[in-house]
């Protein structure tokens, strides 16, 4: 793939590689592992194929202006952080990028500029209005390349990187003078002006200092003398938008412009203090409130037609490369520019008190909206910046469903089998497989050694001597406060924390020398770092040997034909997992009220679970993560017999069984929308799930099994397939496909305001 991307090979040979490349850079992970094995060379290539054009003419063939797009298209693997960013700028990327933009290799330009100079180049090369086609990759290489920067990045040559951020700059601020006239007189030219302006903003908010920098200069500059009355738009236009309706609603481009240049104008800092003292905190406050309220989602794709790949979108199990704002990009940019006013409110000093006494008052709604969005957000920038503004109100970390569960533990002292001891002599109980997964600077390294637990019994009748009532004393340094401490438990099992100023300071200082990072980023309010994932607690590890030492309780499967089940601890012959009563107590309230019942049951050292080994470790995840691993999707499942099928299936069955026996409802939900999903898109599976159902008793089960053979009932008859169930599944399936004849029927029988004339 890679040497038919060079210049070696014909237009068409190239181009069909860059598409191939495309493909397998699908996803983050699929791009980092390509570029792990051939990183250099697929850059080279791709400045090849951007490099196409000749140096002596203007003219671009329709094989040249193909190729262009699609090495272009391959260099948005720019959208993630990695090794190759390195490499694209060691290539001259920038370079490439202003060639492409106005053809800049073909002009005489002087080595060093003013500003002035820059300016008046940049709208000159603007102007020409040379490849247009590719202006929108153009600004989303260069808004990413910026975005993933490192803070002491410099660029080999300033010229060129600061005439591409001039050239962003006059697209941004022209895109809000004159967006009507742009709309309509030109289509292409509002994608194009969204791109130029999310670079904008990205290069505002960029880690490197140089980039920043300049962008905020240029901008401030390009903006005089009109600046503010170009604000006084944007927020009399975000100001009125909440009381929009669904049918009355501006053009969307319009309002996604309109909100990342007011999260532009945020960052600069001579319009900062007029914002705040406009109100401009309460203007994005609404607009979070009517995007939360409204269940108003716009993912970028919708409305940017050159992400969208038409040969990786016919590929069968082609998944979205969704981007780190998720589906709601008006929500993430009411947010970003929310952080933004709030640390810039409590730096004004006239303004501080009244600016305090507005948070105060809305302070205890919007935590809890907050932690909503961290905890019920699917998309990591969401729930980074949610956390983040949380931060200023005296809440660090992250929110969690998960984590919630964790947190019932944190006062339980029954299954307590470590103490830390404070040099004052205090104590306090904690769990050694939290401290382990979530905090090992806090145990010494000897406890963190995997013990042993072994059988007296080899045929697995007898008893088994597990790590229970085992206690270790921890003493601390003397430099540990109490206070702090107590509050580092709080986020190691709930996922956050809340301290005043002061308690922060001793806060960061225990953080660093736990090595807790993402906390220790919260406690010193630094801006999340795009693409970063949002941190949960995942104590999957702990079934592993890095938790075995701490197992107190075995959970034993039903008997299976797996053949040569060994366990790396313990010699016990059935398969079984070394779990622990603190994660079980706190995921499971049928697990918690049969340990503390004080009844025989509790002491148990085994806990056989009338589930397979493949449905225990799917429950494993569950307990320890929060998630339910899916079964394979796409081409994947459709290449699969109906046996293999309902082998994938089965665990998730008698999964939902166990979820109503042990009350686990999130666990029973999450079984049930895989059952269905496949269901759907395999209704031969339902006599099969339908027959699993009945011999667990799991009815619901069976009810919705045979709805969906409901359709299909005359051609199981003719088949003799249902002759394989009783006479009661039968008669189910029956039942369901009268119900559903019933409904058509009666669907049939509605009149139609708009009827088509009889072809009589």
């Amino acid at each position: 793939m890679v040497q038919c991307m060079n210049n070696s090979h014909p237009h068409p040979v190239r181009i069909e590689g860059f598409k191939l490349a495309q493909c397998l850079a699908i996803n983050e992970n699929t791009c980092l592992q390509m570029m792990r094995l051939c990183c250099k060379p697929i850059i080279k290539a791709i400045i090849s194929g951007m490099s196409e054009l000749s140096s002596n003419s203007r003219k671009v063939s329709n094989e040249q202006m193909s190729l262009l797009e699609e090495a272009c298209r391959l260099a948005l693997i720019t959208r993630w952080t990695g090794e190759h960013h390195i490499h694209l700028w060691k290539q001259g990327i920038d370079k490439i990028l202003l060639d492409l933009l106005f053809n800049f290799r073909n002009q005489q330009y002087k080595h060093s500029m003013s500003l002035d100079e820059q300016i008046a180049t940049a709208k000159e090369g603007l102007n020409a209005n040379y490849l247009l086609v590719l202006r929108s990759y153009i600004w989303d290489i260069l808004g990413w390349l910026a975005i993933h920067c490192g803070e002491d990045f410099h660029p080999e040559s300033e010229l060129y990187i600061n005439i591409l951020i001039t050239c962003a700059c006059l697209t941004f601020v022209d895109a809000i003078r004159k967006w009507h006239k742009i709309y309509e007189k030109d289509n292409a030219g509002v994608f194009r002006s969204e791109s130029a302006t999310r670079a904008v903003f990205m290069m505002i908010y960029s880690p490197c200092k140089y980039i920043a920098s300049r962008t905020r200069t240029i901008l401030s500059e390009i903006l005089e003398p009109d600046g503010l009355e170009y604000l006084k738009t944007l927020v009399h236009f975000l100001n009125n938008l909440s009381s929009w309706t669904e049918f009355g609603m501006p053009d969307r481009l319009q309002i996604i412009i309109y909100l990342m240049g007011f999260a532009c104008y945020s960052g600069l800092p001579q319009y900062q203090t007029w914002v705040v003292k406009r109100r401009g905190v309460k203007t994005l406050l609404a607009l979070m409130r009517w995007c939360l309220s409204n269940d108003f989602h716009i993912e970028r794709s919708s409305f940017a037609p050159h992400l969208h790949n038409a040969v990786c979108e016919r590929i069968c199990c082609w998944v979205s490369a969704e981007d780190w704002e998720g589906k709601d990009i008006l929500l993430f940019f009411s947010l970003w520019g929310l952080a933004e006013l709030i640390q810039h409110s409590l730096c004004i000093g006239n303004n501080q008190d009244r600016i305090s006494c507005e948070m105060r008052h809305i302070e205890a709604q919007l935590v809890s909206e907050l932690q909503d969005i961290c905890t019920n957000s699917c998309a990591p920038g969401l729930q980074w910046y949610a956390a983040f503004i949380l931060s200023y109100f005296g809440y660090y970390g992250f929110p969690g469903k998960h984590a919630k569960r964790i947190g019932k533990a944190l006062n339980e002292k029954d299954d307590a089998d470590i103490q830390l001891i404070l040099a004052n002599g205090e104590c306090l109980s904690v769990h050694g497989v939290v401290l382990a997964i979530q905090c090992p600077s806090l145990l010494p390294p000897e406890v963190l050694l995997p013990g042993e637990v072994t059988s007296d019994d080899s045929s697995g009748g007898g008893s088994m001597e597990t790590c229970r009532g085992f206690q270790k004393d921890i003493r601390l340094s003397a430099h540990v406060d109490h206070q702090a401490l107590v509050m580092l438990l709080d986020y190691i099992y709930l996922g956050y924390l809340q301290a005043g100023d002061e308690l922060a300071k001793k806060l960061r200082t225990l953080a660093k020398r736990c090595n807790l990072q993402s906390l220790l980023q919260m406690l010193c309010r630094k801006r999340p770092k795009w693409g970063t994932a949002f941190p949960s607690i995942d104590l999957n590890v702990a079934l592993g040997p890095s938790g075995h030492c701490f197992s107190d309780v075995i959970l034993e499967a039903k008997a299976t034909e797996l053949l040569g089940w060994t366990c790396g601890v313990c010699s016990l012959p059935r398969p079984h997992m070394h779990a622990h009563k603190v994660v079980l107590s706190s995921s499971c309230d049928y697990l918690r009220a049969l340990f503390k019942s004080g009844m025989q049951e509790s002491h148990l050292e085994t806990i056989k679970v009338s589930i397979s080994w493949e449905a225990m470790v799917k429950l494993g995840n569950c307990f320890y993560s929060g998630k339910l691993p899916k079964p394979p999707s796409g081409c994947l499942w459709n290449i699969m017999d109906t046996e293999e099928k309902l082998h994938e299936l089965q665990p998730y069955v008698e999964l939902f069984g166990l979820s109503e026996f042990w009350l686990m409802q999130d666990v029973q939900e999450a079984c049930s929308d895989v059952i269905i999903s496949c269901l759907g898109s395999s209704r031969e599976l339902s006599i099969k799930i339908l027959h699993v159902a009945a011999n667990l008793s799991v009815w619901k089960l069976a009810e919705v099994a045979a709805t969906y053979a409901a359709p299909l009932y005359r051609q199981l008859c003719n088949s003799g397939e249902l002759e394989s169930l009783d006479e009661m599944l039968v008669e189910m399936v029956r039942a369901a496909s009268v119900q559903l004849s019933q409904q058509a029927s009666r669907e049939d029988q509605v009149p139609k305001l708009y009827s088509r004339p009889s072809s009589r």
